[in-house]
């Protein structure tokens, strides 16, 4: 059992725009102490030290919880486009984020997807490690009150469902 000390993103509220482009999110944006992401070259340098394992803590707006655990999370560098590798799940939410395993990363204004029709992190109005597009979205469009669509704050395969999330929070933490 890991104690997940570093938050690398959290949504609560929808108080911090997710919606920015390569350069906010290669630096980090937000608060850390409440809606944020810590930027993807911190993550880089997190993640190349030494193997880290993610944990994905979620809640919907009923109250009922689930989580995501990887055993492996690593984030290559700006010149990979910080390309996601990402295996090992356990845990009750489902493996929402085997769909963006070796993905690059997406922001509106840096389109690095596999979909050759159209740019998912300008649909979705947001950066992620976009396939073609996604079967998760914990930086998607929050809403105050449960909805059903793509574009939200989202982990599709809990429940096999687009409904909306009050919160998602990721955390990394050394492994052994």
């Amino acid at each position: 059992m890991y104690t997940y000390e570093q938050v690398i993103q959290r949504r609560v509220n929808g108080s911090v725009d997710f919606n920015n482009n390569w350069t906010e999110y290669k630096n980090g944006f937000g608060f850390a102490d409440h809606e944020f992401w810590i930027g993807n070259d911190m993550l880089y340098r997190l993640t190349s030290q030494k193997p880290q394992e993610l944990r994905v803590d979620m809640e919907r707006f009923n109250g009922e919880k689930a989580y995501a655990v990887y055993s492996r999370f690593a984030v290559g560098d700006e010149s990979s486009k910080y390309k996601l590798e990402v295996n090992g799940y356990s845990g009750n939410a489902g493996d929402s984020l085997d769909y963006h395993n070796n993905m690059k990363f997406s922001t509106p204004d840096e389109d690095n997807d596999s979909d050759s029709s159209r740019s998912c992190a300008s649909k979705y109005r947001s950066g992620w490690w976009f396939n073609s597009c996604s079967h998760t979205k914990p930086n998607g469009q929050y809403t105050d009150s449960e909805k059903t669509g793509y574009e939200f704050v989202t982990w599709k395969l809990w429940k096999n469902s687009w409904i909306s999330l009050k919160s998602i929070k990721l955390m990394i933490c050394p492994r052994d």
